[in-house]
């Protein structure tokens, strides 16, 4: 177990007290006591190692499957002795233009905040310190956690949302920049990533929507009914958020028809210019192949000045051709 415990800390009264070296003896401490929790943080445990904290803190079977299989969707599930609330954390590269997403797990109880966390994206040690920093918070219990934790999720959601917004912009720039600035090598693939991020952004924000609003609704056990102004506070932050992605999701369709549309103006433009100097080159090739045949008696073959005339007839042509095609902008 000490591989997968990142954290473990008895509090009483919003003060942390010391890191006991058998959680289940400070949990039956903190039942015993009021005004104290145990918070345990683990990470990526196995089925065998989380098999312990299953049984000394009663957790429901079903939620323990879905906190050790990880891949859920943002809920909130309320068991018998304990609250399930999944989140997932997102991180944004903007290096890479990536999206990376964690999960991240909450086990609520009487006396007790458990914490599994899958992936990278992690809030929980910045949490963590805050609230020990603010004892007047974290007096609040296991609630106090859970608001914090969320609350910090959903202010980097806001965070992510901005750094999409401003690559978004950098697109745009690329997608309608003057023709001879914009590189249009893997522009269409460039956007089609962008969807696919903002695919997997909505994933982690979209279905936290219902949850939050119980939370904030009240009625939920286990949860001190005077939180529900800051978990309403993080349901409006959240409703924010997903408006934000439904915005990138929407601009980038639009960005994705305008280019769709450039390229297809831009095809026409290059067949009319192919065309255009097809035809200048045609004058030339049609009349050298008149004269290219080889009969006998055929008009100005024995003028002196016929070869001349000729050049001088092709040169007009294609000047004139050259002159209406480009008045016309097709070349």
């Amino acid at each position: 177990m000490a591989r997968v415990i990142v954290d473990c800390a008895l509090y009483r009264d919003g003060h942390r007290t010391e890191r006991p070296s058998d959680y289940s003896t400070a949990l039956e401490s903190a039942r015993a006591t009021p005004g104290a929790f145990l918070w345990i943080g683990l990470y990526e445990p196995t089925e065998e190692e989380f098999a312990r904290v299953t049984r000394d803190f009663g957790l429901h079977p079903l939620a323990v499957e879905d906190a050790l299989s990880a891949h859920q969707r943002p809920k909130l599930e309320v068991y018998a002795d304990s609250l399930f609330l999944v989140l997932k954390p997102v991180a944004y590269e903007e290096s890479e233009e990536a999206v990376s997403t964690g999960e991240l797990m909450l086990f609520v109880g009487d006396a007790f905040v458990v914490t599994v966390r899958h992936g990278k994206a992690n809030p929980l040690a910045e949490v963590r310190k805050r609230l020990e920093e603010d004892p007047a918070v974290l007096q609040h219990g296991p609630t106090a956690v859970m608001y914090a934790v969320s609350d910090a999720v959903v202010d980097n959601y806001l965070e992510v949302a901005a750094a999409f917004h401003d690559d978004l912009d950098g697109l745009e720039e690329d997608v309608f920049a003057p023709q001879q600035r914009r590189v249009d090598a893997g522009t269409a693939s460039r956007i089609y990533a962008f969807k696919r991020q903002a695919l997997e952004f909505r994933r982690a924000t979209g279905p936290l929507s219902e949850p939050m609003a119980r939370l904030a609704d009240g009625g939920v056990p286990y949860v001190n009914e005077g939180s529900r102004p800051f978990f309403r506070d993080v349901s409006d932050h959240l409703t924010r958020v997903n408006d934000q992605v439904e915005n990138i999701d929407r601009l980038l369709s639009d960005v994705l028809s305008a280019y769709l549309a450039q390229m297809g103006v831009r095809q026409n433009d290059d067949m009319r210019k192919i065309s255009a100097w097809a035809a200048m080159f045609a004058v030339p090739t049609a009349i050298a192949g008149i004269y290219g045949m080889n009969f006998e008696h055929m008009p100005e073959l024995h003028w002196v000045w016929s070869y001349p005339a000729v050049l001088l007839l092709i040169v007009s042509v294609c000047l004139v051709l050259y002159r209406v095609f480009k008045r016309r902008g097709w070349v």
